[in-house]
């Protein structure tokens, strides 16, 4: 397969993922949760799907999910005991939500980590995948999309920061992508404004 030139770059030069902009870092005491406990460590999978115009396999979560229902996210979840690494928990979630074989995703790094409102300290694990036909979970996964890689770099439709909805006194700001369909904000635009920083140096 020949690849786009954007994935050879991220082939060749991985170590450009560990220098991105961190989008959305810890909140004050986010060594601990409100609660007192500590944040809950996850990880996603940024699946770069290797069509001739490449592009991000997202999903859109069941209303049905007691955590972030109806949200668009990144194939992932909660890491747990058993998984050996951040790379495992994607790999493992990604495989059980939209059915990538974990033998034909190719790991090409880490990004910095985000951090969540709800408690969650994640790791996202940027990936090559050939077109291949997602089988979503319909328990987890109410539908899987794709957006263009190229989007991202976009000045017009890239991330961007916008006013979120007031909180108290404070009305902060969220990332968003633009879509003609969903919603894509917070954690997993900021992962997608992270990468997108790696893109415009590649």
């Amino acid at each position: 397969m020949t690849l786009h030139p954007i994935a050879t770059r991220l082939r060749a030069e991985p170590e450009r993922l560990s220098r991105a902009q961190a989008m959305l870092g810890p909140p004050p005491g986010a060594d601990l949760g409100a609660d007192g406990r500590s944040l809950r460590e996850a990880a996603v999978l940024l699946p770069i799907m290797l069509h001739p115009e490449p592009t991000i396999l997202l999903t859109v979560r069941t209303a049905t999910l007691s955590a972030h229902a109806g949200q668009v996210s990144l194939p992932g979840g909660r890491i747990e005991a058993h998984d050996p690494s951040p790379e495992h928990a994607a790999l493992r979630e990604a495989e059980e939500e939209v059915g990538l074989p974990r033998e034909r995703v190719e790991l090409i790094g880490r990004l910095p980590r985000v951090f969540t409102g709800t408690g969650f300290e994640v790791t996202p694990i940027v990936a090559l995948v050939p077109p291949i036909a997602p089988r979503p979970n319909p328990r987890e996964v109410a539908e899987v999309f794709e957006l263009p890689l190229a989007q991202l770099t976009d000045p017009a439709r890239g991330p961007r920061l916008e006013n979120g909805a007031a909180y108290g006194s404070r009305r902060p700001r969220v990332w968003v992508v633009p879509h003609d369909r969903h919603v894509i904000w917070g954690a997993t635009a900021a992962i997608l404004a992270s990468f997108a920083s790696v893109l415009r140096e590649v």
